[in-house]
């Protein structure tokens, strides 16, 4: 079962920024080149300088970017931009939002901890639901490597049946945060310690216990875990003496899946260099019942105002000749759907993975290489993609979200799921609380 640790976390000196939203950012992998550019300005200390460090002007080495980065924090800590919490703590993490297209706010309540590494495969304590890059893998190694901390969390889920922890979480927030920003999106993020000692030692205990009781399935940070990974094994080849060491645990963000407060947005998918998309509401008769749309219908039912939960097979497709809804003819993909367990076989993504290679010959080989086909978190971009041929766009499939609770099934099988095939929102920021490889 997994192992959570309490732990001392490096968090920015309100008397040095007293100003924490100028120095916090999104998780490194959702920053767009331009965003980085505005956080940067803000304030020279934003943690995007250490987390999602750019190429240096006249560099003769691309690496020396990441050694850049580790001078930088390591001037932080020295200068007292960051300080270090005096005892181990669980971190509980707040979030009020309101989904895109929505006017209902929800609260989302988590727990910063350390969480011991454990390689995937049966019987392990730690399960993925997606496959990883290469490119993005060796970027976060080499930034781990310069600067021994993790900046960015992995978010994990797990289920506690007692919703012991969701009162605890809620009784902490009862009190004065010791962090509290509202991001460019509207979030509300705030922050509570709760000292492993002293009156909130129990609470510790019982959320750590309620935490731990089953595997941990990673929701988002897949990358980043794999990374700390390859960085224990490396330390362990130099430190085989040293016991517990700091680098056997990931920084992780620990989300209850029954709390009903996780907000999971479809990747829709826009397929590009399609020979005959007018001809693709033909040829979806075979696999799905197809039911004549417009492009305002479609905005509406797979965007982000639509209650549908996901999971029914349902669809919508637009090109240039017309769009319609979806819905999968299940028996009719059996022979075309990938080897694994009913739970990555029923899914959405599954089927729509196989209705694109069939309809219009992208496999996931072509996928894989990222040309044929982009992603967009909204249905009605995906529409004005197509309608003008943006980057060579042809065919817009839309899709309903995936539920958490197949997300969980489909690793609980040991299976992965397809690429893009969720968007947790919101995301965790990067600053509240900095793990560093160390006791």
């Amino acid at each position: 079962m997994p192992e959570i640790r309490a732990f001392r976390a490096l968090r920015y000196n309100p008397d040095a920024v007293p100003d924490l939203a100028r120095v916090v950012a999104p998780p490194y992998d959702v920053i767009s080149p331009a965003q980085r550019a505005i956080l940067a300005a803000r304030d020279p200390r934003n943690v995007v300088a250490i987390d999602l460090p750019v190429d240096l002007p006249g560099a003769a080495d691309p690496d020396d970017k990441y050694r850049a980065a580790a001078r930088t924090f390591v001037a932080w800590r020295s200068d007292g931009t960051l300080s270090k919490d005096p005892r181990p703590a669980l971190y509980v993490y707040e979030q009020a939002y309101t989904p895109p297209g929505s006017e209902v706010r929800r609260i989302q309540r988590g727990f910063f901890a350390r969480v011991k590494l454990e390689a995937f495969g049966p019987g392990s304590g730690i399960l993925p639901h997606e496959r990883t890059l290469s490119a993005p893998r060796e970027d976060r190694h080499k930034l781990m490597r310069a600067s021994g901390a993790n900046f960015s969390a992995v978010m994990g889920l797990y289920t506690d049946a007692s919703a012991g922890a969701a009162r605890l979480l809620a009784d902490a927030t009862a009190g004065n945060a010791i962090a509290d920003v509202i991001d460019d999106d509207g979030v509300r993020h705030r922050l509570w310690m709760l000292p492993d000692d002293g009156p909130t030692a129990a609470a510790v205990t019982t959320l750590r216990e309620a935490a731990g009781r089953a595997p941990i399935t990673i929701a988002d940070g897949h990358h980043r875990y794999e990374t700390a990974l390859r960085y224990r094994d490396e330390r362990q080849l130099t430190s085989s003496h040293e016991e517990d060491p700091a680098f056997d645990y990931v920084l992780m963000l620990l989300l209850e899946t029954g709390a009903g407060s996780l907000t999971v947005l479809p990747a829709h998918r826009v397929a590009r260099g399609v020979a005959d998309s007018a001809g693709l509401l033909t040829a979806a008769h075979p696999l799905f019942e197809v039911e004549p749309a417009d492009a305002a219908t479609l905005a509406r039912e797979f965007g982000p105002a639509a209650r549908a939960p996901g999971g029914a097979g349902r669809f919508g497709l637009w090109t240039r000749a017309g769009g319609a809804i979806l819905t999968a003819r299940r028996k009719a993909f059996g022979a075309f759907l990938p080897a694994g367990g009913d739970a990555l076989r029923r899914l959405d993504v599954t089927l729509l993975a196989a209705a694109l290679e069939q309809l219009t010959g992208i496999d996931r080989a072509a996928i894989a290489s990222g040309g044929r086909v982009a992603y967009t978190k909204s249905a009605a971009e995906a529409i004005a993609w197509v309608d003008g041929a943006v980057d060579g766009a042809d065919a817009a499939f839309l899709l309903e979200p995936t539920p958490v609770a197949e997300i969980v099934a489909v690793a609980a099988a040991g299976d992965v799921m397809p690429q893009k095939s969720t968007y947790f929102y919101p995301k965790p920021l990067t600053g509240f609380v900095i793990n560093p490889l160390e006791w």
